[in-house]
């Protein structure tokens, strides 16, 4: 018999994210499903889920809960996050979720939801109205049940992301790709017939048990799969995918991982080349490398909070072409303003086609340019006060800082961010310079010593 539960431990800032079944279960499911349908009135939802074995049941429920309140089921089935923002809008549909933890640990599943549109919900914009209903549990009498139907919406989607290239114009390049056992390879068998690309396929099939590991590329141990292919294949370049798909990481032919930070630039320029004086949004953490090339490209960019929610608001509000975080998320705005894991990689391939230039080549100079030191977190007693203690050691050097998100404070030569943790007590660090690989190291270092906590990961 499932065990209650306090519904606080699942919503977190902008979705649900909690252990299966202790704090999450069917029971619940069905209560959020109510509850989402009671917030926001839609008449129809699509509903999708991804490959980790909790997820079609507890898909389910929630669907069920939608039904009893008279609201219209879409499902569609096993597929990734992006491909519920893609229905939702396509389709125009009331709301659109997902169940789905993504990179999480195994024991962890989570549901993810939009609006009409495939607008984001947050806390203080109706995520907080969901837990409330789901928490306090007075639903009353069920509505005239809604219909559920099955929605083929995989060809379109497809057809939508072939949209954004030229495939004529495609080379044969030899490409590793790892889904990490996720759900990418249910979408790369259907664009594969549409491409002249060789693929070289690693944890491959869709395993919700996980054999491999959880698909989380940022971790560097989860990366030497695709180096190891990528040199013993003699590949062009290599991709791996989070779980649900909506992040993609790529790597050189020569096996080495490409931060996140200089795929936005790249895709910044080349969304300026076919569509000049556009805007482009960006996350406060590496800012430097982005706002030249953008600049240099003839656009504007455009400074934005890190996270979904504030990058989709900001991107609506000033019409931005694109918009993309260091994390891995890429924004678009032909597809609702939504990120896609799929999107980048196409827009990458093209660009080598076009220039003759390994993705090595095409980042390389960026990269000396400048140097970053990648995302560091330190598990600290106080985010806050460690803020403090580290903008009043630099204070009287600065020449510029900013509070957007967490602290972010510029000098002559470098500059860092630091910021908080949304959901722990863990400081974000990320430092850059101006051409001056040394001197990034050594202020990271600096940086490293004053944070008054354990470093955790690089």
């Amino acid at each position: 018999m499932q065990q209650p539960v306090t519904i606080m431990q699942c919503f977190k800032a902008y979705d649900v994210r909690a252990k299966v079944p202790e704090q999450l279960n069917e029971a619940v499911a069905y209560r959020i499903g109510r509850a989402y349908a009671q917030v926001l009135t839609p008449d129809s939802v699509v509903v999708g889920y991804d490959i980790r074995l909790t997820s079609p049941s507890l898909a389910d429920a929630l669907a069920e809960g939608l039904l009893d309140e008279g609201v219209d089921v879409y499902d569609i089935g096993m597929c990734g996050t992006e491909e519920i923002y893609f229905a939702t809008s396509h389709f125009k549909m009331g709301g659109g979720i997902m169940v789905t933890a993504s990179h999480n640990p195994i024991e962890y599943n989570g549901i993810k939801f939009v609006r009409q549109g495939s607008r984001p919900l947050s806390r203080d914009s109706g995520l907080g109205d969901i837990e409330a209903a789901t928490e306090k549990n007075a639903f009353g009498e069920k509505k005239n049940r809604g219909q559920r139907r099955p929605l083929a919406a995989r060809e379109a989607y497809i057809e939508h992301l072939l949209g954004y290239i030229d495939t004529a114009a495609l080379r044969p390049f030899k490409i590793v790709i790892d889904p990490g056992n996720g759900g990418a390879g249910l979408v790369m068998e259907q664009l594969e017939k549409h491409l002249p690309f060789e693929f070289v396929k690693i944890n491959y099939e869709p395993d919700g048990r996980f054999p491999n590991g959880v698909p989380n590329p940022l971790l560097p141990e989860n990366r030497h799969h695709v180096t190891e292919a990528l040199q013993t294949q003699h590949a062009d370049l290599g991709i791996a995918w989070d779980g649900d798909f909506d992040r993609c990481f790529l790597f050189d032919n020569q096996g080495g991982f490409v931060e996140g930070y200089y795929i936005v630039g790249l895709l910044a320029e080349a969304f300026l080349e076919k569509f000049p004086g556009s805007k482009v949004v960006h996350d406060p953490r590496l800012t430097w490398n982005t706002i030249d090339v953008v600049r240099a490209a003839g656009g504007t960019p455009i400074l934005s909070k890190t996270g979904h929610a504030f990058i989709k608001d900001k991107m609506r509000e000033v019409d931005a072409i694109y918009g993309g975080e260091m994390s891995g998320h890429h924004y678009f705005r032909d597809f609702a303003y939504c990120d896609s894991g799929m999107i980048p990689w196409l827009l990458i391939t093209e660009l080598m086609s076009r220039s003759g230039k390994s993705l090595a080549e095409l980042v390389g100079e960026r990269m000396q340019a400048f140097p970053c030191s990648g995302e560091i977190n330190f598990k600290v007693a106080d985010t806050q006060a460690a803020i403090a203690e580290i903008e009043q050691h630099y204070a009287a050097h600065a020449k510029e800082v900013e509070r957007i998100d967490g602290l972010g404070m510029s000098f002559d030569t470098w500059r860092f961010n630091l910021r908080g943790s949304n959901t722990e007590p863990v400081l974000r660090l990320n430092v850059e310079s101006r051409g001056d690989q040394a001197l990034m190291a050594q202020k990271t270092a600096e940086l490293s010593k004053l944070i008054p906590g354990k470093r955790e990961s690089h």
